[in-house]
């Protein structure tokens, strides 16, 4: 099967658009308009949930077993926990993510008002004042505080301006583009992700090959609160790819390019067919890859699984440095997985048993357990050594 070419260019220019967006998890009306809007433009059929999730599709030669992709639109981010003495505000997590990296942060903070700009800082952030003292400070969420940049010095100042408790948070992504490959910001977890499921499906749109079967193109708009794919899935679907970051760190055997084939994560294996697939394919068509399992991590696939959902499951990712920190990945690890999503959309199904919900063994999978094949011998006419003798 031949790869279908993935434009860059749009790829790039998507995922800029994606992160000058903010949409931190309960925030997410904008980034829905956008995405929906490209879709649009790709004349592609879209619905969407009361909550703005988006469900796409294109159809195939069949609808069932249908196929489905899944990336997440929401962000990290904060809310407003309280209004302080001192004018300024303190803050809570919006999704799992330290303080360490909120320490400096541009934010923008909404307000019933309107929007205003901020930073986080820590309580002590005047080395001129505070000395030693600075680097002394615990790191967490009750050590940092916003600094809003407009008068505020006192509570009754943020009551002026509009800013009460809940307000939503943005973390700026401050976003740069590396001549090299290399991109660097927040949240492209999983902006990235939502780029390259949008970067696939212009080249399905513009080829004239028609899929296997329908597939669903999901977006989600609270997967950093554990929510996820639970509420957009449909009975056709049988399948489920997660498309998510991977992390490279000590101790991970993902990778900055190439895909990255999560076998598990902290919910458990992933589907042993459909992640063996999506390693054949990338065998098949000279993708690189490798696997890796995440201990501390769940997707969109888990929440389908966890609700209930019989859907076979997979996680394939971009390589991330420094996951919900000061991220950094690259362009080749994107390409990489848009490649692998057309090939897997254009792919034939083995499985036509998983058209049924439910069904007799006729057609039920199996799983190899024969002994290996050892070949105990070099590959040579040459006998073995003779074994040494004391």
């Amino acid at each position: 099967m031949t790869l279908l070419n993935i434009d860059i260019s749009y790829l790039t220019d998507k995922l800029n658009e994606l992160l000058q967006i903010p949409s931190p998890t309960g925030y997410t009306d904008e980034i829905v308009r956008h995405v929906c809007k490209e879709l649009e433009s790709l004349d592609v059929f879209f619905e969407i949930t009361r909550r703005g999730a988006v469900r796409a599709r294109i159809e195939g030669k069949s609808r069932k077993p249908a196929r489905a992709f899944v990336s997440h639109l929401d962000t990290l981010g904060a809310q407003v926990k309280s209004l302080k003495e001192n004018g300024r505000l303190e803050l809570v997590p919006i999704g799992h993510w330290s303080a360490r990296f909120a320490e400096g942060a541009r934010t923008t903070l909404f307000s019933e008002n309107g929007a205003y700009s901020g930073t986080i800082l820590p309580l002590k952030a005047s080395g001129h004042t505070f000395n030693e003292e600075v680097d002394k400070l615990p790191v967490g969420w009750d050590y940092v505080e916003l600094r809003v940049d407009a008068y505020s010095k006192t509570r009754d100042d943020l009551h002026r301006l509009g800013i009460d408790v809940g307000d939503f948070v943005a973390i700026d992504p401050a976003p740069e583009f590396l001549e090299n490959g290399f991109i660097v910001s927040r949240h492209l977890d999983n902006k990235a992700g939502v780029a390259v499921m949008l970067a696939a499906l212009k080249a399905l749109v513009e080829t004239e090959i028609e899929p296997t079967v329908d597939i669903y193109w999901l977006f989600t708009i609270a997967e950093e609160t554990g929510h996820g794919a639970q509420s957009i899935l449909t009975p056709e679907i049988a399948s489920l790819v997660a498309i998510d970051n991977g992390t490279t760190a000590p101790g991970q055997n993902s990778d900055e390019f190439g895909v990255t084939i999560a076998m598990g994560d902290q919910t458990g294996p992933f589907d042993y067919h459909l992640t063996r697939k999506m390693a054949q394919l990338c065998r098949d068509n000279d993708i690189k890859f490798q696997k890796d399992i995440f201990r501390y991590y769940r997707s969109d696939a888990a929440t389908a699984i966890e609700a209930g959902a019989d859907v076979r499951t997979a996680l394939i990712t971009f390589g991330v440095d420094a996951s919900h920190g000061y991220e950094r990945i690259h362009m080749h690890a994107l390409r990489s997985l848009a490649e692998l999503a057309t090939g897997y959309a254009l792919s034939p199904v083995e499985i036509q048993r998983d058209a049924r919900e439910f069904g007799g063994l006729k057609g039920f999978t199996s799983q190899p357990t024969a002994d290996a094949d050892q070949t105990l011998a070099p590959e040579t006419d040459e006998p073995l050594p003779e074994p040494a003798v004391d």
